[in-house]
């Protein structure tokens, strides 16, 4: 089985971090979950609804949907707040990645442990820049909100593909392919990583600045 990679990038100011990643976090995961399973007996069930609420975010111009599930809300904001914090920790302007992958299990013959095939992974590259003003801050504000709802609508046309999905599992096999630790969602198995680069290239900061330069100039 092919694994489908796809990296999204985004520049963002340190405050922004986490709102910029639960965004495109939560867009992923929400066309990346379903109701719960409910079994009448093998090979015949109903799945539950999935609701879904609006965020606006407070520093930035941008209005995102999750779905709306506390505990999957405080799984994933835990994982980005990791994220950040280690961002942080790298001074200055920084670079890090964080994915999202999601995988199933194949059952291994005891005394081996089930093995985690990844399916499809997410990739969002992450450059942190500093801003000299409030004036400069307002206008990336804007201009992040403008390029994560770009993000968002290529994350929906990518995951609208046919392409591949686990098939649907029995019910003796469900634990294989979602994650049903939840008690209001289902998502597909999934895990969170990250990683930080020390400094971050020349070239995006120097972008970002002359774009928000470019504003300024209109």
């Amino acid at each position: 089985m092919n694994c489908r990679s796809e990296v999204l990038e985004v520049t963002v100011e340190a405050r922004q971090v986490d709102e910029a990643m639960l965004a495109l976090l939560h867009t992923i995961l929400l066309h990346r979950s379903t109701g719960k399973f409910h079994y009448k007996k093998e090979g015949t069930y109903s799945i539950g609804t999935v609701g879904t609420q609006d965020i606006d975010c407070d520093f930035l111009d941008f209005t995102f949907v999750r779905v709306s599930s506390d505990e999957l809300d405080r799984v994933i904001r835990k994982a980005v707040c990791e994220f950040k914090d280690a961002l942080g920790c790298s001074g200055g302007d920084g670079m890090g990645q964080i994915s999202l992958e999601f995988y199933q299990k194949k059952k291994s013959r005891w005394p081996f442990s089930d093995e985690c095939i990844p399916w499809e992974v997410w990739s969002i590259k992450v450059n942190v820049v500093n801003l000299a003003n409030e004036q400069e801050r307002q206008i990336c504000r804007e201009k992040v909100g403008e390029k994560l709802g770009e993000k968002v609508i290529n994350v929906v046309e990518v995951i609208n593909r046919h392409d591949y999905l686990p098939k649907m599992p029995t019910q003796s096999e469900v634990d294989n392919v979602f994650d049903t630790s939840l008690k209001d969602v289902q998502p597909y198995l999934y895990k969170i990583t990250y990683q930080i680069t020390d400094s971050l290239g020349t070239s995006v900061s120097t972008t970002m600045r002359r774009l928000i330069k470019d504003t300024l100039a209109l």
